[in-house]
């Protein structure tokens, strides 16, 4: 098989290919690695190589497809998880993540670790340890984060799905910025074990990124469920997820929603991106009506968001100095500054902004009363540039004076944060809600600009929405096929 046939399948077709034995998994293996080869010099999306000997003994429901996982709350045994720091580049993990032996039980033949942000805080894949992540339709912008390396692995045909994770947009994002699907899955639907039940109080949760719906909804299949030392117990459909592809979502009630406090006037084509799904969905028979507002205070939700992240990256740094004794160096300025903000941040305050995701839940559950979904884009701008949200210089100086002397607690008392959530989240505003509020959310590439770079729409589905999201996600694509476009990686 040569890599034109193979980027024809996605992994449920390679799989059916291996089942029927018209090639082998060692086949499948040798195409992705020579692709891996060809393009990640360029690319830098994949930053570690996993051992990977494939036989044809593999069994499962994508035995003998190649895939790939991202650094970071994905553990191979025996590898380091670097989670995108110096501090953690080479302290290997005993055991594999439950995820990731559920998907060796799948019969996936892992061969590599994707790039991300140091500790997947950033929606750019930026870190000082691996260097930048680039995005296959353009190799000077991003492709996203935390899981830019996994996005830009599969648009570039290295894998047709790879390993992701979520925490704030950490799929929907890098999905929207290389033309992928990107589903959340709803809180405590798949597991973060063993080693934590549930991280950021389960706004994190793993998934992955794909061409195919009927991937995406296949892998949810192999990947969800509770595991002995998890926090949930989480309800299953009665079908498989996969079963939902080709099922009619029947007649749906949409509201649209464009502008936020974060950025009241998007890029004209995120803008776009969400007339086009608007026109696709009404001629499906969809009733889509856009909203005089939002559903829910998105000011305040974005200010939640960024201070819980703070305080749970300072947990982090100290938690990677208790593992490795690795000093300040070892770690990014932007990792130490966030980390700062953290420390200076009381636990009343703390508790304040985790108390408040149940108002910010309540919002938007009293909106589903009358909804069966919303959408909204999932990117407010096309794909930044990369090195683009780079400190100045001057800042830089300041900022390390700062740290260095111990004062950088008393930024809390600046502007600070309002700026930290104009520049990094006002391009990407609309993906911490489903978060916060555990609800399930999807991206799809239902749009192209016109420099030929995608820019993804969302949907958020209120809880046990994940088949609804499937679905829907089905009937847009046979509409709007997208699996087909490929980027040319000069």
């Amino acid at each position: 098989m040569d890599f034109d046939e193979y980027r024809k399948y996605d992994a449920t077709g390679l799989a059916r290919l291996v089942a029927d034995r018209q090639v082998s998994a060692a086949e499948l293996l040798a195409v992705a690695r020579e692709r891996a080869a060809e393009v990640n010099p360029r690319l830098n999306a994949i930053v570690r190589d996993v051992p990977a000997e494939p036989s044809d003994d593999l069994t499962g429901p994508f035995a003998g497809v190649p895939f790939l996982i991202k650094d970071l709350g994905q553990d191979y045994a025996g590898l380091p998880t670097s989670n995108g720091s110096r501090s953690l580049k080479a302290l290997k993990v005993a055991a594999h993540s439950t995820v990731v032996q559920r998907w060796i039980d799948a019969g996936l033949v892992i061969f590599g670790k994707t790039n991300l942000p140091e500790f997947g805080a950033k929606a750019i894949s930026e870190s000082a340890v691996w260097g930048p992540a680039r995005n296959p339709w353009d190799l000077e912008r991003t492709p996203g984060g935390s899981s830019g390396g996994s996005a830009a692995a599969v648009a570039a045909g290295i894998v047709p799905c790879a390993g992701a994770n979520d925490g704030g947009g950490s799929t929907r994002i890098p999905a929207a910025c290389c033309g992928l699907v990107g589903l959340k899955p709803g809180r405590g639907l798949t597991p973060f074990g063993p080693e934590t039940a549930e991280m950021m109080h389960g706004a994190a949760v793993q998934g992955v990124v794909s061409r195919t719906v009927r991937d995406t909804a296949a892998m949810l299949d192999v990947i969800c469920g509770g595991e002995p030392a998890g926090p949930y117990s989480p309800a299953i459909p009665p079908e498989s997820f996969a079963s939902y592809v080709g099922q009619a979502p029947g007649r749906l009630r949409i509201g649209v929603r464009v502008p936020s406090a974060i950025n009241p006037d998007p890029h004209p084509e995120a803008v776009a991106a969400v007339a086009s799904a608007v026109r696709v969905l009404t001629d499906l028979g969809h009733h889509v009506e856009e909203l005089p507002q939002a559903p829910f205070d998105d000011a305040v939700l974005a200010k939640d968001f960024l201070l819980t992240w703070f305080v749970n990256l300072a947990w982090k740094v100290a938690d990677a100095k208790r593992l490795t004794g690795a000093p300040d160096v070892a770690f990014e300025r932007d990792t130490l500054l966030m980390a700062a903000l953290g420390r200076a941040t009381s636990s009343v305050d703390y508790v304040d902004a985790v108390q408040r995701r149940h108002e910010h839940t309540r919002r938007l559950s009293t909106y589903f009363e009358s909804y069966d979904l919303l959408l909204t884009p999932t990117l407010a701008t096309p794909p930044p540039k990369v090195g683009q949200f780079d400190l100045p210089v001057s800042l830089q100086r300041a900022t390390d004076v700062l740290l260095k002397t111990g004062t950088a607690r008393f930024l809390k008392h600046t502007k600070i944060v309002d700026d930290m959530i104009s520049e990094n989240l006002g391009w990407v505003p609309y993906t911490q809600l489903a978060n916060i509020t555990g609800r399930p959310a999807l991206s799809l590439p239902l749009h192209w600009t016109a420099d030929g770079l995608p820019l993804g729409v969302q949907f958020v589905a209120p809880l046990a929405g994940e088949a609804l999201l499937i679905k829907l996600a089905a009937q847009l694509e046979e509409a709007l096929p997208w699996s087909d476009r490929m980027p040319v990686i000069s």
